[in-house]
């Protein structure tokens, strides 16, 4: 049994404000000393961004690794794995916030709770926190909050945020409503004007492209959030919520099952020291390390920076513990490959907006080109596949994929299930997969002669390349979902014929 003190944030509807609260929330715990663990419900990337910002604040994380912010997606990794993933990610914290998606019960479209606010919380038997948008209303507020409290007696609505509120009467009015409720009121937050948090085609810009606002814009929410909420009282709330029963997920033992290991040796993974200086190889127990020639770890490129910022922290950490060396790298600042690299991954992000910049880096694409070229591993997610392509908007791109990519009008957007039409270097021939769209791209032709994936739900049509080492969709997958995908990348990597030894800088 493991003891989390844990919040989950939620709301009646989008547009509550559930990321203004817990992420003030967030950081307001993180400056009062708290080591907080963010969560997001769902498959989003931004949101998560800002809530590491805001804990990286917190004195208690002073001279360790700053906490990532983490999805918990029932539909992507399956409900089973939710909670081992929080208790993962929430190892050793204070407090844990996790900040649901769209409305309490809303779910993936068509299968009940599935992947929703409420089935999170069940899943967590976490005390949920309702945000509600009270700026045009007052009473009725009671008939809202006793809804959903009372819409499913498994999920445990244990208190209220009232955001929006018009005046000091306005609070009364709502907190009178309310008093005959049994659902306490933890905060009225007034109706000010918004903290400054641009958005653009796919949402909120995220803190890798304005780190210094995005700074003040945080500060800014725990100010709010300090002045208008009980922080002692939601402190008290969180450590209400019961252990959990669950074994925390382990990347190590998650690899070592899926190689059919009995899992890493107690104490962990141990370090092997590798020749010539290099890092240190790490084999979880019992378990047939991966090695490249030279018996180190192959090093993996992952790309990042302002363009690439779409990624879940399980991903890298699976490819660590499947035996690579991950290195990440800015393709907009970087004119090499890092040095050995011996395949390459490029999740989501926003090509579309730094084009230009990332056609001027011409070596960057000559070296990427060439790595696929020598039949190096490539995994590409949504932006990598625009970046693979010939064009993007008109503009250069690697000319990987003989594709051309360009913005549009539709946001394409929702949960898919496919399966792999053939042998990649992620997934053998027929495996299963569930992952999700999140873009206003367009590539033509959207599938190659050897697709990515065959989609099956919620509708059927080839998708993304499967093209020597490259694997490019714009099918975004969980990992935690599918650890044979780091497994079988890693191994690709160590063997000979896909090591280019690019980045020779």
């Amino acid at each position: 049994m493991v003891s989390v003190p844990r919040l989950v944030i939620a709301a009646p509807a989008s547009g509550s404000g559930k990321t203004t609260v817990a992420t003030g929330l967030m950081a307001a715990f993180a400056e009062r000393g708290l080591d907080v663990s963010p969560h997001k419900v769902g498959p989003d990337y931004i949101d998560p961004g800002y809530h590491a910002l805001a804990v990286s604040s917190s004195p208690a994380r002073s001279g360790r690794a700053p906490r990532p912010g983490r999805n918990l997606d029932a539909f992507l990794c399956g409900p089973e794995r939710i909670a081992p993933l929080f208790l993962h990610g929430a190892a050793g914290c204070d407090l844990a916030v996790v900040e649901g998606v769209m409305g309490l019960y809303d779910g993936a479209a068509g299968q009940g709770e599935l992947a929703s606010t409420a089935h999170v919380a069940k899943l967590l038997r976490a005390p949920v926190v309702l945000v509600v948008d009270a700026s045009s209303q007052s009473r009725s507020v009671a008939a809202l909050v006793h809804g959903f409290a009372s819409w499913d007696p498994e999920v445990r609505v244990a208190g209220v945020i009232l955001n929006k509120v018009g005046s000091d009467r306005h609070e009364e009015l709502l907190r009178e409503a309310l008093d005959g409720s049994g659902v306490p009121v933890f905060g009225a937050l007034r109706r000010v004007r918004a903290v400054r948090a641009p958005s653009r085609h796919l949402g909120l810009v995220p803190v890798a492209e304005r780190r210094a606002e995005a700074v003040e814009s945080v500060a800014a929410l725990a100010e709010r959030v300090r002045e208008g909420c009980d922080l002692e009282g939601l402190l008290a709330l969180a450590r209400s919520a019961p252990p959990l029963p669950d074994q925390p997920w382990d990347p190590e033992r998650e690899t070592a099952s899926a190689r059919g290991g009995a899992g890493p040796a107690p104490g962990g993974a141990r370090p092997v020291v590798a020749p010539d200086g290099a890092r240190p190889l790490v084999a979880p127990g019992g378990v047939r390390p991966v090695v490249a020639p030279g018996g180190v770890r192959p090093v993996v490129a992952l790309a990042g920076g302002a363009a690439f910022t779409f990624s879940y922290a399980e991903q890298a950490e699976l490819l660590t513990a499947a035996g690579a060396e991950v290195v990440p790298f800015d393709p907009l600042r970087e004119e090499r490959l890092p040095p050995g690299t011996a395949g390459l991954v490029i999740g989501g992000g926003f090509p579309e907006v730094y084009a230009p910049e990332l056609s001027a880096n011409g070596p960057l694409r000559a070296e990427v080109a060439g790595l696929a070229a020598a039949g190096a591993p490539i995994a590409a997610e949504c932006a990598g596949l625009l970046y693979l392509a010939r064009s993007l908007d008109g503009e250069p791109m690697c000319g990987v994929l003989p594709a051309e990519a360009r913005m549009s009008e539709r946001l394409t957007l929702g949960y898919r299930e496919a399966v792999a039409v053939g042998d990649s270097p992620l997934a053998a021939a027929g495996t299963r997969v569930r992952g999700h769209e999140f873009h206003r791209t367009a590539v033509e032709p959207g599938a190659g002669p050897e697709p990515a994936w065959g989609l099956v739900r919620p509708e059927r049509r080839a998708e993304g390349f499967v093209r020597g080492g490259v694997h490019a969709s714009y099918l975004h997958v969980h990992w935690a979902a599918v650890p044979e995908a780091a497994i079988r990348f890693v191994e690709r990597c160590a063997s000979p014929r896909s090591g280019s030894g690019g980045g020779g800088r």
